[in-house]
């Protein structure tokens, strides 16, 4: 049987092809960073990433709000329930900002937490973690812990056996799937994964990590399930080729001979739609 609830189990299912490898691009930047585009290239963008083959993409509840549901053409959505800026006074303190009842009015299909370790605000940040994992079994919500060795305690982000640590603490608190940074040497995150009774997702990283396709080997080589790329995805000059290698990498298909997916169409932004409706 299932150690997951019906529900739980079918929103899973949606997250991916049934290899259990994962593509999942996090669009949620605007909030800690700054907008990631102007509206209409936002939508665009959405566009581009789910017609090049994301198995889901990451947003905020708001954004989640006023996406036109066509541009997800059959790529999950996952909302993302915690935030900060780099204008707190510790920019390493997330704090919830949305709930799994939020995402399952928008029809999510997974919710995702951050998690900083070794913050000034860690206490809280596990105990929100572990809060919104037992919300997340009353409600069958799949969890993706987006969690992190990073703040003041932390010599090295990317040393081997804290990101084991990190990964448990995860699963440990009743996360489904957990996305952490790369270890250093990254035929290290071998071991990272071993560790782990959750499937491990490891983030895209910064463009001197090399290329993002040599990248993507490296991190299936080393056992990882997937990858969680935003950034070097968005920051793209054509997102969609770029997901759709990537997804080639994850899945094991051979981009030059795949079917072609269906070509993002030219979508209106969905505030004018609402604009219009009212």
């Amino acid at each position: 049987m299932s150690r997951w609830s019906p529900g739980k189990s079918l929103r899973l299912s949606r997250l991916g092809p049934q290899d259990g490898r994962y593509l999942f691009v996090p669009l949620d930047h605007s909030l800690a960073d700054g907008p990631i585009a102007d509206e209409q290239r936002f939508h665009e963008v959405v566009g581009e990433v789910t017609a090049g083959g994301a198995d889901a993409v990451v947003v905020h509840k708001g954004r989640a709000r006023g996406l036109d549901p066509r541009s997800l053409r059959g790529s999950a959505l996952i909302v993302h329930l915690s935030g900060s800026t780099p204008h707190a006074r510790d920019a390493d303190a997330k704090v919830l900002v949305g709930s799994v009842e939020d995402a399952v009015q928008l029809g999510a299909d997974a919710v995702s937490v951050h998690v900083n370790v070794g913050s000034d605000t860690e206490a809280q940040q596990l105990a929100d973690l572990g809060a919104v994992a037992s919300a997340c079994d009353t409600w069958g919500m799949p969890l993706l812990a987006m969690i992190y060795p990073r703040g003041p305690r932390i010599t090295d982000p990317h040393d081997p056996a804290t990101l084991s640590h990190v990964v448990n603490i995860a699963a440990d608190l009743g996360a489904d799937l957990v996305k952490t940074t790369w270890a250093t040497p990254f035929e290290a995150m071998a071991d990272v994964v071993a560790s782990s009774p959750l499937p491990v997702l490891v983030a895209g990283g910064p463009a001197e990590n090399g290329d993002l396709t040599s990248y993507a080997r490296s991190a299936l080589r080393a056992g990882c399930s997937g990858l969680a790329v935003g950034r070097r995805v968005f920051q793209h000059h054509d997102p969609r080729a770029a997901v759709r290698e990537l997804a080639a990498l994850v899945h094991g298909f051979d981009p030059a001979t795949a079917p072609d997916l269906v070509t993002a169409p030219s979508l209106p932004s969905p505030s004018h739609v609402l604009a219009g409706t009212r």
